[in-house]
């Protein structure tokens, strides 16, 4: 009895023998079982029962039988495998420049205090009255 092969003690350890699985169903046809369709090609096709080889004969579609192995695994009818959970990608600030004013100008306009600003926005106010004093000095020049 030690001399049994390996091959030998995996079938007799889950209790069947070979198992087929039907072509069409998807099932498992367990020994003695089914049924075996040979073509004129010399193609074998095993059948689960009757049922099976009839639809196939009639060249049905069993990715649209709802019953089917096939057509459960092509729908993802009852997976219920681990989801994993879905990863976002968190966006990498980077600081730099902008065309026109480089990071440290932006840097400085980002930490000035209210006061300041007031200040560089009343002085640029008051250029551009002056410039706009010098444009119209300038077309009235023109005019006379």
């Amino acid at each position: 009895m030690k001399c049994v092969s390996i091959l030998f003690l995996r079938i007799r350890l889950d209790g069947y023998g070979r198992l087929e699985i039907c072509e069409f169903s998807g099932y498992k046809i367990y020994p003695s079982r089914g049924r075996l369709y040979v073509t004129s090609d010399s193609k074998t096709h095993r059948f689960l029962s009757s049922k099976t080889e009839s639809l196939f004969k009639q060249r049905k579609n069993n990715r649209s039988l709802l019953w089917t192995v096939t057509y459960r695994k092509v729908n993802n009818k009852g997976v219920k495998g681990e989801v994993a959970k879905k990863r976002t990608r968190r966006a990498v600030k980077y600081n730099r420049a902008v065309v026109g004013a480089s990071w440290d100008a932006i840097n400085a306009r980002r930490t000035e205090t209210t006061a300041v600003r007031a200040e560089a926005v009343a002085k640029a106010k008051a250029l551009r009255k002056d410039e706009a004093a010098k444009r119209k000095a300038r077309v009235a020049k023109k005019s006379n």
